[in-house]
């Protein structure tokens, strides 16, 4: 039977998927800055058999007509936040075999910053990191912020991105040996200076000479995650991503996003089955259904157009409420602006291709009030939840869920002690939780690094040849 992978998807920040739920008073997401809070809910996940702990990051917050709305900063829509990869270190220390995934966007630092913070994180975490590439979000905002007059198109960002991760992958895999650090106290040797390799790299956005100071870590390159499901963003999931998070909209529809990943990984070698597919979702558990429905109705009455169109806004760069409610996103092109080039996969799922009729402004917002950015919406009991978790996962093929609290801590542990339960007895998860480094866990196969038909695995480094072998070599080449 297949198992389920679960993680939780947080923010450094009082909200998760831009939607309002801070002031209730189940919520606990007001003391983000407290580190206390990060290390019970990491001790909850731990305990329970989740995979990781997933932090969303950014420099970005929305924006409508180039300003910050005054809904954002009232209503905590998206801001304020901070660094979350800053928590891990401590979060690692307090856990025993829980992963911690990070977003880094490809872009902003040079790969060489991004290469040797994740390598640092692996070493701290023991081989519990991840990275969620992504090549931009509210980036409108950001690209003021880092003093660029414009942002770079959609398309464009990918392709940057992927000479990107292949400069990060050239450091991690390429530099340094397995046996490069030997810490020998005997023999008075910390690194073997002929198993460490100079690096060039001369790509169309990046370069970079010399020698990467990091020693190999557990898992050398940090556990591949990426987001999107826009055509670009699964080629790019394709190519260079381990698990992958999918917008999840109908069963078919997704079934057949989950189906073009792994054929397009098949073109590239790769074992389409090694790749993990997952989608958001926020559960709403009690003991009774009746009482699941009376929280959510409570959680959904916090919910406003004006919410809604603020996440949207900081989201894609489009004000839904500037927008003819009763026309679709289309009056963008229609009326000689761009659709869109940021967040893509959250314009396309209101841009269908199968020719039925795109939903209205006014739909948009419905569709969106108490969801946000969110994936799937699940509310009741725990054998309806685990029902409903099962379908899913057998009709589109998905390999597991990321939870998308309404209130913080309070909706892990209801998901803990209500649902693992009942996964377990269906055999949808282990007895015991996983252990090793994550991506031992989230891939369910031995061995810390890379798979054989990853394309990092171009990058490793030649070993150098011992001593006996040189001088066999010696030997050869002057009696030849």
């Amino acid at each position: 039977m297949k198992q389920m992978h679960l993680g939780v998807f947080e923010v450094a920040g009082t909200q998760v998927g831009g939607t309002r739920s801070w002031s209730h008073p189940r919520s606990d997401s007001v003391r983000y800055h407290e580190l206390d809070l990060w290390i019970g809910m990491a001790k909850i996940l731990d305990q329970a058999g989740f995979d990781f702990l997933f932090f969303a990051d950014g420099f970005g917050y929305p924006t409508i007509d180039g300003d910050l709305p005054e809904m954002a900063a009232r209503g905590g829509i998206n801001f304020p936040g901070m660094d979350p990869s800053l928590l891990i270190p401590t979060l690692a220390r307090e856990t025993t075999r829980l992963g911690f995934v990070v977003t880094s966007a490809t872009g902003l630092d040079h790969p060489l910053q991004t290469a040797r913070r994740f390598a640092t994180l692996d070493h701290l975490t023991g081989g519990r990191i991840g990275w969620n590439i992504v090549t931009g979000g509210s980036a409108n905002a950001v690209a003021a912020l880092f003093g660029h007059t414009e942002m770079v198109k959609h398309d464009d960002r990918y392709d940057q991105a992927d000479e990107y991760v292949d400069l990060a992958m050239t450091l991690w895999e390429g530099s340094w040996e397995d046996d490069g650090f030997r810490a020998d106290k005997d023999a008075e040797i910390l690194a073997d200076r002929s198993k460490i390799h100079r690096i060039s790299f001369e790509g169309q956005h990046f370069r970079s000479n010399g020698y990467f100071t990091v020693a190999p870590s557990p898992q050398r390159t940090p556990t591949l995650f990426q987001a999107g499901t826009s055509q670009r963003g699964r080629a790019y999931a394709a190519r260079n991503a381990e698990a992958v998070f999918v917008q999840y909209t109908t069963g078919p529809h997704t079934k057949a996003n989950v189906a073009d990943i792994r054929a397009r990984a098949a073109e590239h070698g790769r074992d389409p089955d090694s790749i993990v597919t997952m989608v958001g979702l926020s559960v709403t558990v009690a003991p009774t259904s009746e009482e699941a429905h009376a929280l959510r109705a409570e959680f959904d009455a916090m919910q406003t157009d004006e919410v809604v169109a603020v996440l949207y806004a900081g989201n894609t760069g489009i004000d839904l409420l500037s927008l003819d409610p009763d026309r679709d996103l289309t009056q963008l092109r229609d009326d000689g602006g761009q659709i869109g080039q940021i967040a893509q996969s959250n314009i396309d799922r209101f841009l269908p291709t199968d020719g039925t009729a795109p939903p209205t402004v006014r739909e948009i917002l419905d569709d969106l009030k108490g969801k946000g950015t969110r994936g799937l919406q699940l509310v009741g009991d725990p054998i309806e939840v685990a029902d409903a978790l099962e379908r899913i996962m057998d009709e589109t093929g998905l390999d597991g869920f990321l939870l998308e609290p309404l209130f913080g801590t309070a909706d892990c542990v209801d998901f803990a002690e209500l649902v693992v339960p009942e996964l377990r007895r269906r055999g949808r998860m282990p007895l015991e939780p996983a252990t090793g480094t994550l991506r031992e866990q989230v891939l369910g196969r031995p061995g810390a690094h890379l798979s054989a038909d990853h394309p990092g695995r171009t990058f490793v480094v030649t070993p150098s040849p011992a001593p006996a072998d040189q001088a066999r070599e010696a030997q050869a080449a002057m009696s030849s």
